[in-house]
């Protein structure tokens, strides 16, 4: 059984999720969403007739916030927390991940995030690409794809993938939205690791931003062609200033989807999923990192 779980981020429906996965008598999570949302995470989990303790394995796709922000609480409930190598020490250790935060979100960090606390090493899984992983009679298959973050991991069960933010954002009846927050977006790796999204021909892909939505390639060549285009606008208008810019893109991606009949509620659900702000930072940090490597 897998499960999707609404959790309600901000107090906005279907922008962020985790996935409940019943495996004969075991539960696991993939993704957990941040400590902010627990609460109505615990609620949720209940409504389905378990009990959060009694989940032990959580698979993250990254360690952003959203995505992995409550591991510690289900570690100190004694589950093991499957991530990247790339992203263990930042669970161990996550002084590092909680400043780089702050330095984006400042006095919103407790409002969005709630708690971040420390794992202990013992209960953090670092997990190999195309690793397979058995729970019960359930293989959940690792696949990393950087490229939205370096330690991004999809994870494939059977015929679908979870994506976590490799194939970006689809709300709705909405298109592919890419996330591009810093510090480390890299466009040719993203690009690469949409390649083997394809390659795996899945039948369903789930969503943390947000459900389970058919397989379209067709959808994901939207997205590689939409990352092109957010880094040629942001290339062509680097030099405003940032407020400016940042309103300039939000009014850019508005009018996107709005050509595409996208309803003013789903856009909301879009802004509060993936902010475009996040994307003009991460899309300018590429930029200057690229004139860096020329010189």
């Amino acid at each position: 059984m897998i499960k999707t779980i609404d959790l309600n981020f901000q107090g906005i429906k279907s922008t962020v999720a985790c996935f409940l996965l019943k495996i004969n008598k075991e539960l696991a999570l993939i993704e957990c969403g941040p400590e902010s949302c627990l609460k109505h995470l615990k609620n949720e989990i209940k409504k389905n007739g378990e009990d959060v303790r009694n989940i032990k394995h959580v698979f993250l796709t990254h360690i952003h916030l959203d995505h992995a922000g409550a591991a510690w609480w289900f570690a100190k409930n004694g589950a093991n927390i499957y991530v990247h190598p790339f992203g263990e020490r930042h669970l161990v250790n996550p002084e590092k991940l909680i400043s780089s935060a702050e330095i984006i979100y400042g006095n919103n960090m407790k409002r969005l995030w709630g708690d971040i606390k420390a794992i202990n090493e013992n209960k953090v899984i670092p997990v190999k690409d195309k690793e397979r992983i058995k729970i019960n009679d359930m293989e959940i298959k690792a696949l990393h794809t950087p490229g939205h973050a370096k330690h991004h991991i999809s994870w494939v069960i059977g015929d679908s993938i979870f994506t976590g933010d490799v194939v970006g954002a689809k709300i709705n009846n909405g298109p592919l939205v890419p996330a591009c927050p810093p510090p480390d977006i890299n466009i040719k790796e993203w690009e690469k690791s949409l390649e083997i999204i394809k390659k795996e021909n899945p039948k369903h892909l789930y969503f943390t931003h947000f459900g389970k939505f058919s397989y379209n390639e067709r959808e994901v060549v939207d997205l590689q062609n939409t990352l092109k285009e957010w880094l040629i606008w942001v290339k062509k208008n680097e030099d405003i200033g940032e407020p400016i810019l940042i309103e300039k893109f939000e009014s850019f991606i508005n009018k996107s989807l709005k050509n595409k009949l996208i309803d003013d509620e789903t856009i909301e659900q879009y802004y509060i999923a993936n902010p475009p702000y996040m994307s003009i930072l991460g899309l300018k940090r590429v930029l200057m990192k690229n004139k860096y490597d020329k010189t």
